[in-house]
């Protein structure tokens, strides 16, 4: 797959692509002012040439065509290369210095003392930075449509920038339409280029003040001079529509945006560029325009971690926005079911027979879509390939930190199903074989066997505990090694892993899914039992549940009393001690979905468990029931699903000393997960 190159410098690329150090890196430029920088920058380093394109959709298109390498792109643009066929994916980001890191805040700006606010915008003059842009469309018009100011149905109604056109007086949008009202008040040619005079941060700002009454809706870097003596912020709050100064934007703002630029190549070093070849990449001074290849106002180029693609990187909010301005009318031929998520071969099975049985008049209720792990299901839940699927609590966790919210609660006691109260919870407890002579104080050096990696009871807790005992995030360094599905295939926590039990060439050793025979609660407990680790980290439920004649075939034959959970004293305890001797209580399973999919995933979900729950209508199908393996799509002991309050976010329903142990393992940066770096790379995302 080709990557989206935005912010590539030369000179001083250490390349952890394998590019070769002579290739030209061929950069994209959209208008004459950009063209003259790059030629002046193609001067000072060899390696680098230029490539001009009518627009920024242009380029996108060179890139994937291999006509061009690089471009900066606004977040709107970063969301378009990211789509299909494009596919392009951002590696660096542009960043502002300690007081905006890199986030910028969207705020719509009006002259000062202006007698309206964002709430009465109807009939104003507008300047955005440009069409499809982040901060001077998406977002604004996102909010204007939400909240209802702007009367749009969606795209089988009419295209989204007519209803604009007919909220607004008239407008300029560089890039929209050339002819409509949404070019009318430009300067130039209206195209989203530096053609246009008024296309831009600074163009929008300056647009604001030419036109006579004020251009009611834009948006802008708040580092434009003499912004704050001139203009005041237009605060979006449905009860009070009055202004406040520029210099209060972190507070007054529509919705906290990203200033999107990256690239292929990975680190670099602008400073070291500026030094050695004597040319400021990040100003635009002498070429008549602003923002040229960079924004002006960046101090460094900044590397995103791994495998982020555009949509982790614009972050569910912004996403969110997106999608209210490409809604399209629900048709007969829009499938409504719900896509539920399936990890692994094995839940992929289960959940086909959910969809046979599911059928109905209007067709089957429910979709599978399936993929190899828990992460890949949050990745396809925030690009809307999916609507839910249930987790456990350090998996809630992830899926929180990528904007993801939970919605329902596996509740394992029945009487609290006619009668809520408490949520549903368990015990995170370590347990070996009675008489092995382990105990928690003697652990190091020994075997462990783990759920998953990232997972609650097997990892995020015993983990914690050991790194506050220990301060030592290498923990290769506590156990000599074990199996923790999840984990690189060559990392000691793989040694003991299964597999699916092929005799050679096992893709599926350490994968975290149930193909992986000791993955899950049920697979750690099995990794004890047959000798391939030491200790078991596993939830209170899962000895009992798989011996004493309980449990699948390689269970048969053991017994309860045959293992002791290991307390945080030092001291063994039998398992039927769990409440005394663990190491936390944690909540339980949860439903994750995106927000706005919230109230119809509560929904289809109660409809299901009345049908297909324990006491169910039907038999033809149990949701809370696995047959070729254990806890598939929900656990097995799960009585009914239970609707979390919508006030609760996944931070009360997680709870404080959850979270407490989960912030502090998160100071371990192998204990962070790709996805979870990628989704809070961004202050402004750890901020949600």
């Amino acid at each position: 797959m080709k990557l989206l190159l935005v912010s590539a410098l030369l000179g001083c690329l250490a390349t952890a692509y394998a590019a070769p150090a002579e290739r030209n890196v061929k950069w994209c430029v959209t208008s004459n002012q950009e063209l003259q920088k790059c030629k002046d920058l193609e001067a000072k380093a060899a390696q680098f040439s230029c490539v001009k394109r009518d627009d920024s959709f242009e380029c996108i298109k060179a890139i994937k065509g291999g006509e061009a390498d690089a471009i900066t792109l606004d977040g709107g643009d970063i969301y378009i290369a990211g789509l299909h066929p494009h596919n392009l994916q951002p590696i660096i980001a542009e960043d502002y210095g300690e007081d905006s890191d890199i986030c910028n805040y969207a705020v719509a700006v009006a002259k000062k003392g202006t007698d309206f606010g964002f709430n009465n915008l109807c009939g104003k003059k507008s300047c955005h930075t440009g069409f499809g842009m982040s901060a001077g469309w998406n977002i604004p018009i996102g909010a204007l449509v939400t909240e209802g100011q702007i009367k749009w149905a969606g795209i089988d109604d009419k295209p989204v920038e007519s209803a604009v056109s007919d909220f607004f007086n008239a407008s300029c949008a560089p890039g929209a339409p050339k002819g409509s009202k949404l070019c009318q008040l430009c300067k130039g040619d209206c195209s989203k280029s530096h053609k246009e005079p008024y296309y831009d941060y600074a163009g929008a700002f300056q647009g604001a003040f030419i036109y006579q009454g004020g251009c009611a809706q834009k948006i802008l870097k708040l580092s434009l001079p003499s912004a704050s003596e001139t203009s005041e912020i237009l605060v979006r709050e449905v009860f009070r529509a009055t202004g406040c100064p520029v210099t209060s934007f972190p507070t007054c703002f529509l919705l906290r945006s990203h200033d999107e630029h990256q690239q292929n190549h990975t680190k670099m070093c602008a400073n070291s560029f500026v030094l050695k070849h004597g040319f400021n990449l990040f100003s635009s001074d002498g070429y008549a325009a602003k923002n040229l290849m960079f924004k002006d106002s960046t101090k460094k180029l900044v590397q995103l971690p791994m495998n982020t693609d555009s949509f982790l990187y614009l972050g569910a909010e912004y996403m969110s926005t997106i999608r209210s301005l490409t809604k399209a009318q629900a048709t007969g031929s829009i499938s409504r079911a719900m896509k539920w998520c399936a990890v692994g071969h094995a839940e992929k099975t289960k959940c086909d027979a959910w969809t046979i049985n599911s059928e109905g008049n209007g067709g089957s209720m429910i979709e599978c879509q399936d993929a190899p792990t828990v992460e890949e299901c949050i990745k396809k839940i925030m690009r809307k390939e999916a609507d839910a699927i249930t987790v456990d609590g350090g998996q809630v966790y992830t899926a929180g930190k990528c904007g993801l919210v939970p919605v329902m609660v596996e509740q394992y006691d029945a009487a609290l199903c006619s009668t809520p109260g408490e949520d549903s919870s368990y015990y995170a407890v370590a347990v070996a074989k009675k008489g092995s002579g382990v105990n928690w104080n003697n652990l190091k050096g020994k075997r462990s066997c783990h759920t998953g990696l990232g997972r609650t009871a097997d990892w995020n807790i015993p983990m914690g505990l050991i790194h506050n005992k220990t301060n030592n995030c290498d923990f290769t360094k506590y156990f000599s090694k074990g199996c923790a599905p999840g984990f690189e295939k060559r990392s000691p926590f793989c040694a003991q892993c299964k597999g699916s039990g092929k005799a050679v060439g096992d893709e599926d050793k350490c994968k975290a899914n149930a193909d992986e025979q000791y993955y899950g609660y049920a697979g750690a407990f099995r990794c004890l039992v047959e000798n391939a680790g030491d200790v078991a980290f596993i939830k209170h439920t899962i000895v009992p549940e798989n011996s004493d004649g309980n449990g699948p075939t390689w269970a048969k034959g053991l017994k309860s009393t045959d293992f002791e959970l290991l307390c945080q004293d030092g001291t063994t305890q039998p398992i039927t001690n769990f409440r005394d001797c663990h190491l936390a209580k944690v909540p339980a399973h949860a439903v994750i979905t995106c927000p706005e999919t919230r109230g119809m995933v509560v929904s289809f979900l109660l409809e299901q468990q009345a049908k297909f729950g324990s006491s169910g209508s039907d038999p033809s199908f149990k949701m809370f029931q696995s047959y070729n393996g254990m806890n598939l799509l929900f656990k097995d002991n799960t009585k009914c699903l239970q609707e979390i309050p919508r006030e609760r976010n996944y931070q009360d329903f997680l709870g404080e000393e959850y979270m407490i142990a989960m912030q502090s393992l998160r100071k371990c940066s192998d204990s962070t997960s790709d996805l979870e770096k990628s989704s809070t790379f961004h202050s402004c995302q750890q901020k949600q």
